[in-house]
């Protein structure tokens, strides 16, 4: 499926073409803290399938649980976050955040992840596969 998306002030935009049975939602505790929020949806990108067409994102690197390190791209001016991808030279897939993806009405979650770290309060989401980790 065709994409596309930005950040909220619209400094940054770009085009993917994603898988929309990869929906995910993410309940570790960095994408509760990144997001702001109890948990955070994300559609993964292979790289050669995803590009910028308008701005650079800023970066900030952070060392995932797993010990692997994280680019978290987000948007300088309004804060918005984009994707995270290995920090790697070359990395293979982007986790682009679905709040930014303009048809996110038409990406439903298909499944969840580490789900060991869900805030209490959060109902059970039934249908979804259900990872404790990843």
């Amino acid at each position: 499926m065709k994409i596309d998306g930005g950040c909220h002030c619209g400094a940054i935009r770009y085009e993917a073409d994603i898988d929309p049975e990869m929906v995910s939602i993410c309940h570790c505790t960095d994408c509760q803290t990144l997001s702001g929020t109890a948990f955070r949806v994300v559609v993964f990108a292979p790289a050669d399938k995803f590009s910028l067409t308008r701005g650079e994102p800023k970066i900030y690197v952070k060392v995932a649980e797993s010990g692997n390190r994280r680019a978290q791209a987000f948007c300088a001016e309004c804060g918005s976050p984009i994707y995270a991808t290995s920090a790697d030279e070359k990395p293979t897939a982007y986790g682009l955040r679905v709040g930014t993806v303009t048809q996110r009405d038409q990406l439903p979650p298909k499944r969840q992840i580490w789900h060991r770290s869900a805030v209490a309060w959060l109902p059970e989401m039934d249908g979804l596969v259900t990872k404790e980790t990843t």
